[in-house]
């Protein structure tokens, strides 16, 4: 969630609203299958207080990806559960990346503000030393002479 309150009415792709006739009926898949893709623990869709099964959108999408994985690639069943850890471990750990790169431009962005700080408080009145160089030139220097008594 991004922080703001949603609409308790509000449909999102993760709202459970399908009964799993319809999940099988918009997925493709005969009823069956869809209990069994829940007990391997490759789709587990939410559950009603009576322990009915309700799937969302995502679910739908996901139940399509591991038909589509089966049939048309040949991928067996522990594969396609193995291929969904990873695919939820990526997700995560790209949200992970988000966050930490919003830290770390928080940060950095303070880390400017102090500079500046420091900066601004230097004293103006202070001039800054600069080396002399060293030359081999050579200065003669002859004194006045004191004229006679006057």
């Amino acid at each position: 969630m991004d922080g703001r309150r949603r609409n308790p009415y509000e449909l999102t792709e993760e709202t459970p609203v399908y009964v799993i006739s319809v999940a099988a009926q918009l997925s493709g898949l005969h009823p069956q299958t869809l209990r069994q893709y829940d007990r391997l623990g490759l789709v587990s869709p939410d559950r009603t207080a009576g322990r009915g099964r309700r799937y969302s959108a995502r679910d739908i999408e996901l139940l399509r990806q591991v038909q589509q994985l089966s049939q048309d690639e040949g991928v067996n069943l522990a594969g396609i559960k193995r291929i969904i850890e990873l695919e939820n471990q990526v997700t995560a750990l790209q949200s992970r990346v988000a966050e930490l790169q919003a830290a770390l431009d928080g940060a950095a962005a303070a880390m400017q503000q102090r500079e500046a700080a420091v900066h601004a408080s230097y004293r103006r009145d202070l001039v800054p030393y600069q080396e002399v160089q060293q030359t081999s030139a050579l200065v003669v220097w002859r004194p006045k002479r004191q004229q006679a008594s006057d």
